[in-house]
């Protein structure tokens, strides 16, 4: 087993955090003293705005911040010439019929009867097929694979999301979300190892093209119509283990799917490289507790490739008059990229203030 952790000291004082949530109310509750020793981890996702995605590095014990709207696309390194889109600002897409991009605009019949269900919360199951597979499976894309030949390959209607919410809500609540940051039409085609980017405003009559190189260091090359370039998001593909942010999920009400639904305080795992997780719950595994759990208790058999193997579930849902709640009867064992297996605990999710956007969590090298 790899582990570059052990150039580091990990902290054996006492921690104590505070649980300031409550699922009646967004009043704080009294503090609640936790003692664990382990490395503590407070990632920066923003605050109430949560306009951070942060990237974790368990075996190094670092963190890498970026803003969440400064990407829309990630085309995939791997040997699949494969398109994600930005979920973590609600973005969408859907195939039109037609391969000639400069054709399409906002008055064409088929835009206009897939825009109002290439979106997030429209409570229609329909609209999963226009957003990534949660799970974060690559034949689960909105965009279908990109083929070699051209005529193969259509065009998309992109519903770009939202940009970041700006303003300070009451306490305890949040503002994710401002501006529906409108449409682009896109297109993309294979050229060797490479791929080819067309794009456009979605009335415009050209469009513009870039050439976009795989880079194997990397699970994606990203890319970003605002910046008009190519952009740095993630670390390199085996220098993070999770990564804190919004996204989109499907949400079901009972066993029922009432489609996609954008999640603030969820948490990624990489699997791309093999970070999984599964969740233990003391109030179903009650002879399990994170402070006696140990090497010899890991059960390799529960280990989860969907890379929402901890998503939300490390919280309580709020309602119309209540905040999520930390739950603390739950813990995470994670296998990271190096095959390294530890033990994570959430602490927090709010701040002193009983501000939210603030998770806290403490993890533990299992040896």
């Amino acid at each position: 087993m790899k582990n570059k952790l052990f150039t580091l000291a990990l902290c054996m004082t006492a921690l104590v955090f505070t649980n300031c949530s409550s699922d009646d109310d967004n009043t704080p509750t009294q503090p609640i003293t936790v003692v664990i020793d382990g490395a503590a981890v407070a990632p920066t996702v923003g605050g109430p705005n949560q306009q951070n995605q942060v990237y974790v590095d368990l075996s190094t014990n670092t963190t890498t911040s970026v803003q969440r709207d400064s990407w829309d696309l990630g085309f995939y390194s791997g040997t699949e010439f494969r398109v994600v889109i930005n979920g973590s600002i609600a973005m969408a897409a859907a195939q039109l019929t037609t391969t000639d991009i400069d054709a399409v605009n906002s008055t064409n019949q088929e835009v206009l009867d897939l825009q109002p269900l290439v979106k997030t919360n429209t409570y229609n199951q329909a609209s999963m097929q226009y957003v990534d597979a949660p799970n974060g499976a690559l034949n689960g894309t909105a965009f279908s694979a990109i083929t070699a030949t051209d005529a193969d390959n259509p065009v998309y209607l992109v519903n770009l999301g939202y940009t970041v919410g700006t303003e300070t809500p009451t306490t305890g609540s949040i503002d994710t979300t401002d501006d529906e940051r409108g449409w682009k039409k896109v297109r993309v085609l294979q050229d060797g190892t490479n791929y080819i980017l067309q794009y456009a405003d979605l009335d415009d009559t050209t469009h513009q093209e870039v050439t976009i190189s795989k880079n194997t260091s990397y699970n994606y090359t990203f890319f970003s119509f605002d910046a008009t370039s190519e952009i740095v998001i993630e670390p390199a593909k085996e220098a993070w283990d999770l990564n804190f942010t919004t996204f989109t999920d499907e949400v079901f009400i009972g066993t029922d799917s009432y489609g996609p639904y954008f999640y603030s305080d969820f948490v990624v795992t990489n699997t791309k490289q093999s970070t999984n997780a599964y969740v233990i719950d003391t109030e179903i595994q009650s002879e399990l507790s994170y402070d006696n759990f140990t090497l010899a208790d890991v059960d390799n058999t529960q280990f989860s490739d969907d890379q929402r193997s901890i998503g939300s579930s490390w919280r309580n849902s709020g309602g119309p008059s209540s905040s999520p709640s930390l739950k603390d009867n739950v813990f995470y064992i994670i296998r990271d990229t190096d095959g390294n297996l530890y033990k994570l605990k959430f602490l927090a999710l709010f701040n002193e203030a009983g501000e939210r956007g603030y998770p806290e969590f403490v993890y533990s090298l299992l040896q």
